[in-house]
């Protein structure tokens, strides 16, 4: 049947096709034991709130390259598919919709919101991962996991309990990220920065003595929680100010002037305002000095009781009052424009707030000398290498990590309040059934707060292999990340492994190009510039996609995406076609007329040909260089096999017929991981059954 398809077909249309022959691999998927060496891919499990975007597309045909590469090679492949709830994301999306509807989350009440968002997860959960399945990607479906199944919940939770035993979790009330519309805490890590227009502000702070100082600020709203005023110890310029006292203007409370390293000399006038609650380098210095903490800022972004005659105003309009006092008592200088980063929310855009919030942190010393031991020793190896830098860097600046979040939508920490006294707790799974040390009764009740998501990933290797009796696949053998979540997951992932199985999680992490327009812009759907992966597979086809991709990968640089290599693999497709069509429709004829057992001089440049393409795939694998492996892979096809090899056939009789099918049935094995829904098909026409990726290299 197959070999009559090809004969008859002068063309191939992959949309025919290859969502048929991706139904007849999934049961292939499954891990079986064939050869006993395992090659465990780490799937970076897409949030449940996404779709497919080309950096999607990017990260998992490399991956389902190695997978199919290594199958040839003899591996027993095994990739769990999986999703991740996506807290803030999630619950940010069915909000919008309860908005349309005229209610809101708070109208609804916890309960009936989580079963809200539940009911959109039983609809959309499979909308990313079904388009994975337009990829064509060996993913083993049975083995598919979410991070709110019950038993992910279960480890997550564990996990916390561990930390603190171990006392690397405290709860604190400390400044943090704080997004006035998701009204929860966030990590450095979760921000944006937008370039805005705004202002330096000079204003004058009395002297007790006599005199004035001046500072710079983008914030004047905040001077009304400073509690001192700090000078770099090499700051000579200000060194007679060491030890005066300064008056807050408007609310003149004292403010002491300290020394500290941390302040920037050249930032305005070298004098910097400490506001600890509204600012995470000031709360540091505030720690080092012994200073207390104002908050005149509260969640939803309004002045607070503190604020004393400004309370009540939101923060934007508190500056202009602030701005305006100021100007009637002469303490403006003057004011500058200027263009600066404000950090916003990177999922629904609104400007961060830093507020103090009582919170769970994670202790990060020990942990992040696990994450950047891993890299030193090459236990576990970075590429491309430069990648390195950022990954120390980070580790060696590294905060505690607030892991708690002020959402509905999560995994619930395992921590149970006093109703009486809201700062007793107790860790536990279940309902503590000890009576309250402080006011003597027994009214537990668990708390509201979630998991950070990332807390929650960073256990993602950990909880679905080592811990589901899969210890086998445990450490996997490679991940693949984009490089803005190389801190965010990778770091987080490898010093959560080693913690909890005293093994790093993988061996392997591959920090991908990024997917640029053709201009060189990041891709954004949202300002029309992103280029959908689906519909390049509607108009050419999975294949074609993937081939295009490949070959403009470099390992070490941008991708430019261009949609001309798209269109250059559909034709790519066809010459393979029509290669193996003119196989077959010469097979026999060919098989009477060259009987000769010594190999021609076309037999031996081909062999010779062949031999060195699959070497040179073999080492560009390795090393990730998909591009220069496809580039190879098509010279020998087009320009040896088809334009030299096959030619010959047409024309010689000394040819060898056994080298002739051996190297026809070859090259479709080494075209199989770039391209691998018409080499299946094209397998099927050789009389085989099974998947082509069973097949072996060599």
């Amino acid at each position: 049947m197959f070999k009559r398809l090809i004969k008859e077909k002068t063309r191939y249309n992959p949309l025919e096709y290859e969502n048929k022959i991706y139904n007849f691999w999934i049961p292939y998927f499954k891990y079986k034991k064939r050869s006993g060496k395992n090659f465990t891919i780490l799937i970076a499990p897409p949030n449940i709130t996404g779709s497919l975007h080309m950096g999607h597309a990017l990260e998992n045909i490399i991956l389902d390259f190695l997978a199919r590469y290594k199958s040839l090679l003899g591996y027993d492949v095994v990739w769990f598919p999986g999703i991740d709830h996506a807290g803030i994301a999630t619950q940010n999306v069915v909000e919008k919709e309860l908005k349309k509807q005229g209610t809101n989350r708070f109208e609804l009440g916890r309960e009936k919101f989580i079963e809200k968002i539940w009911q959109w997860k039983e609809k959309n959960e499979n909308i990313i991962l079904d388009q994975f399945k337009k990829l064509g990607l060996y993913l083993d479906w049975s083995r598919k996991r979410f991070t709110m199944d019950k038993k992910y919940v279960e480890w997550v939770e564990k996990a916390f309990i561990v930390y603190h035993k171990k006392g690397l979790v405290y709860r604190d009330l400390r400044p943090v990220n704080f997004c006035p519309k998701c009204k929860t805490s966030l990590s450095d890590l979760e921000l944006e920065y937008k370039q805005t227009e705004g202002f330096l502000y000079y204003i004058k702070y009395p002297l007790k003595s006599n005199g004035f100082l001046t500072i710079a600020t983008t914030r004047p709203e905040t001077i009304l929680g400073d509690v001192a005023l700090a000078i770099n110890p090499k700051d000579y310029k200000n060194f007679d100010l060491i030890g005066k006292t300064a008056l807050l203007p408007i609310l003149n409370r004292e403010l002491p002037i300290i020394v500290d390293a941390r302040v920037d000399p050249d930032f305005g006038t070298g004098i910097l305002k400490i506001t600890p609650a509204h600012s995470l380098v000031d709360y540091e210095i505030s720690q080092r000095h012994h200073l207390p903490m104002i908050s005149v800022i509260n969640e939803e972004g309004f002045m607070n009781k503190e604020a004393r005659e400004f309370e009540g105003l939101s923060y934007l309009q508190a500056r202009e009052e602030i701005l305006k006092r100021l100007k009637e008592l002469d303490l403006i200088e003057k004011i500058e424009p200027l263009i600066h980063q404000v950090p916003i929310c990177d999922r629904c855009k609104t400007e961060i707030q830093v507020i103090p919030s009582k919170e769970w942190f994670l202790k990060m010393d020990y942990l992040s000398n696990l994450a950047y031991k891993a890299i030193s020793s090459k236990e576990v190896e970075i590429f491309p290498p430069r990648f390195k830098k950022p990954y120390f860097g980070w580790l060696k600046n590294i905060r505690d990590w607030c892991i708690s979040r002020k959402i509905w939508w999560g995994q619930t920490m395992p921590v149970w309040y006093c109703k009486n006294c809201s700062d007793v707790y107790e860790i536990s799974r279940k309902k503590p059934s000890k009576i309250c040390k402080n006011c003597k009764k027994k009214i537990w009740i668990k708390t509201d707060e979630v998991f950070d998501t990332w807390f929650s990933s960073a256990l993602w290797p950990f909880a679905i292999l080592y811990s589901h009796k899969e210890k086998k696949f445990y450490p996997a053998d490679i991940v693949a990340s984009a490089r803005e979540i190389l801190q965010l997951w990778i770091a987080r992932m490898i010093f959560s492994g080693k913690f909890f199985t005293k093994k790093y999680p993988f061996k392997k992490v591959f920090i991908h190009p990024t997917v640029l327009t053709k201009e060189g812009k990041r891709m954004s759907k949202s300002l029309g510039i992103g280029v959908d992966p689906l519909d390049l597979i509607s108009k050419y086809g999975s294949d074609s996609l993937r081939f295009g991709i490949l070959w403009q990968m470099s390992a070490r640089q941008d991708l430019k995406f261009d949609e001309s290599p798209v269109y250059q693999g559909q034709k790519f497709l066809n010459k393979i076609w029509n290669a193996y069509r003119f196989y077959f429709l010469n097979l026999n004829n060919f098989k009477k007329k060259n009987k000769s057992d010594k190999l021609s001089s076309f037999d031996k440049r081909i062999l010779k040909s062949l031999r060195t393409t699959k070497k040179f795939v073999a080492k560009k694998a390795e090393s990730f260089e998909f591009g220069l492996s496809l580039k190879k892979v098509y010279k020998f096809f087009w320009n040896e096999l088809c334009d030299i090899y096959l030619e010959s056939w047409k024309k010689s009789s000394k040819n060898n017929f056994k080298v002739f099918e051996r190297v026809m049935f070859e090259t479709l094995v080494l075209l199989h991981p770039f391209v691998p829904h018409i080499t299946q098909l094209i397998y099927f026409s050789f009389g085989r059954k099974k998947p082509i990726f069973f097949e072996k290299w060599d």
